[in-house]
């Protein structure tokens, strides 16, 4: 059996059909490197699915769908400031909502449109750049004094559980110590789930306070780093990390 053969028959083998087949089709999953990615590759996608609350059986779907995108355009979404602030790691852009923190970012020396882009593009909401609230001093002066994260200063409540989730298993990460991808997919519970929880910390909104750099391979690699290897481990070297 071929693996095209295996993904044709993927929605069959959710329904019945079949033991023999399924067997055959189960044999080749175990024994196939590039399938079994494959399937590891639909982990999150699966998790976020699972998340969903089932339907009413007598909901008119379409009719709600269309009343949720209808109330979602009039809903009012306050932009984000976003301040540039110098830390002990150089200079961030850090996006506050409502009195919590949304966004970070490592200045890369773009220009700032491109940055309030870049944010924009990331949070789906409208970005304007201001000062940094001295409250938000105060918390970046204490976060890097302990590099640990105070979790009432954060807002992460528009990513996806599965998101939400490898981020918080990730803050679990002592200062100067690193887990691999498949140490946080099984923190959450999902421990096939690896190649998800690295998409999730490449696309982190909030890096540093939700440490992705304390993340690395399984062979202790440090692996990729969005702000560069280098700058992943010079944080690591800063918390205190020896590997």
């Amino acid at each position: 059996m071929r693996c095209r053969d295996v993904e044709a028959l993927w929605d069959e083998l959710r329904d019945e059909c079949q033991a023999s087949l399924k067997e055959t089709v189960h044999t080749h999953l175990r024994a196939c490197p590039s399938c079994q990615a494959m399937y590891e590759e639909y982990e999150g996608v699966a998790y976020c699915l699972s998340s969903l609350p089932q339907p009413q059986p007598s909901c008119d779907l379409a009719k709600k769908v269309v009343q949720h995108i209808a109330a979602l355009k009039g809903k009012h979404y306050p932009p984000i400031l976003l301040a540039a602030v110098s830390t002990p790691v150089g200079r961030l852009y850090v996006g506050v909502k409502c009195n919590r923190i949304a966004y970070v970012s490592i200045d890369t020396g773009d220009p700032p449109e491109e940055v309030v882009e870049r944010a924009e593009r990331r949070l789906h909401r409208q970005i304007v750049p201001g000062e940094a609230p001295a409250w938000l001093m105060r918390a970046l002066d204490h976060f890097f004094s302990t590099w640990k994260l105070d979790d009432a200063l954060v807002d992460i409540c528009d990513l996806t559980p599965f998101e939400q989730a490898a981020l918080r298993a990730a803050a679990r990460i002592p200062p100067g110590e690193v887990r691999s991808y498949s140490w946080v997919a099984t923190q959450i519970g999902r421990p096939k789930a690896a190649r998800a929880v690295g998409r999730v910390m490449a696309r982190n909104p909030l890096p540093l306070l939700f440490p992705c750099h304390r993340v690395v391979d399984s062979s202790g690699d440090l692996h990729e780093y969005y702000y560069g290897v280098e700058m992943k481990a010079r944080i690591l070297k800063m918390e205190g990390y020896r590997g």
